[in-house]
């Protein structure tokens, strides 16, 4: 088996929240070396004789994906496990759950809805868990996002990066989150109505003090201005289907478009989107796939990040 030594062993990945700047920026770092090694062709078997659970309780195309090529490719076993798969929750308990799969498997990896379920994964299970998406967090998708904004930038203390749309929604509390704690100025651009809650922005106020990241909430298009990236996600989130057309008149005047990526006054700002996109709703076809757009640089990084981590914590 090949030798490496992971950083942060027995850790799990829940949010970022007690992870400091230097160490996701070693996990930024192993993801620039495990990508320039898939580019060159580089075979690994990292986690031979491995194994991890992969639950998902939620429909996942990016997710699913990156974490079953990456821990596949380098020689470990990944089993897929969908609520019609196991009890979950149901005829058995969380904590009962976990415990079993603590026995079996060399980590977990939980993509669902509560918070709450992925916290008591990693407390009863005694193996690292990795959180693939709540509706609180979505911490894989912006490690992702900042190698992309590195790649393009090759800093990104300083930056400028707005999300546009529900900033209520875990992709843009994540956003805060890595932002605050790495000195990359973030804002929102949101009906009040979609503002984040109290809570996430007194988490992220102090990471923010430390790393020098401004951060700004507003429902006025003056906030892009500057912006070195606008970022938006789908409008409406899974689970939410019944409020589509309340969210779409609420939201349509926060579009990303032609007019609003001129308003940062940035010639070189890019678009960002976590995919799936609906294009014609939260951002057009023609930002979508102009040169602008790092839509597939994202969604390809996905897979890097993903296994910089699992490398991270195995």
């Amino acid at each position: 088996m090949e030798s490496f030594k992971a950083p942060f062993k027995g850790r799990s990945l829940l949010n970022w929240i007690d992870w400091t700047p230097a160490e996701i920026t070693k996990l930024l770092d192993i993801s620039a070396q495990v990508k320039a090694e898939s580019h060159k062709g580089e075979i690994h078997q990292r986690f031979l004789g491995k194994t991890i659970a992969l639950i998902f309780e939620k429909r996942s195309t990016r997710t699913r994906s990156s974490f079953e090529t990456a821990f596949g490719e380098e020689g470990g076993h990944p089993v897929f496990m969908s609520t019609d798969d196991i009890q979950l929750g149901g005829k058995e308990s969380i904590e009962d759950t976990a415990r079993v799969l603590g026995r079996m498997f060399n980590a977990i990896e939980f993509r669902g809805f509560k918070q709450e379920q992925v916290d008591m994964l990693a407390k009863y299970s005694g193996i690292p868990v990795i959180n693939g998406l709540t509706d609180e967090f979505h911490p894989t998708q912006v490690l992702a996002d900042v190698l992309t904004l590195k790649e393009t930038f090759e800093t990104v203390k300083g930056l400028h990066l707005v999300f546009c749309g529900d900033g209520r929604n875990n992709v843009a509390r994540s956003l805060m989150l890595i932002c605050s704690k790495l000195g990359i100025n973030f804002s929102i651009y949101s009906p009040g109505e979609l503002f984040p809650d109290a809570k996430i922005r007194s988490i992220c106020a102090p990471f923010a003090k430390e790393s020098g990241a401004k951060i700004s909430i507003s429902d006025d298009i003056s906030v892009v201005k500057g912006a070195n990236c606008l970022y938006t996600d789908v409008w409406v989130s899974m689970g939410e289907e019944a409020l589509k057309e309340h969210r779409m008149k609420l939201l349509s005047p926060y579009q990303v478009n032609a007019d609003l990526m001129q308003a940062t006054g940035n010639k070189d700002t890019i678009f960002m989107h976590c995919l799936p996109a609906i294009k014609g709703q939260e951002v057009t076809e023609g930002i979508f796939e102009s040169t602008a757009s790092r839509v597939w640089d994202q969604a390809e990084n996905r897979k890097h990040t993903i296994k910089a981590i699992m490398l991270g914590i195995i």
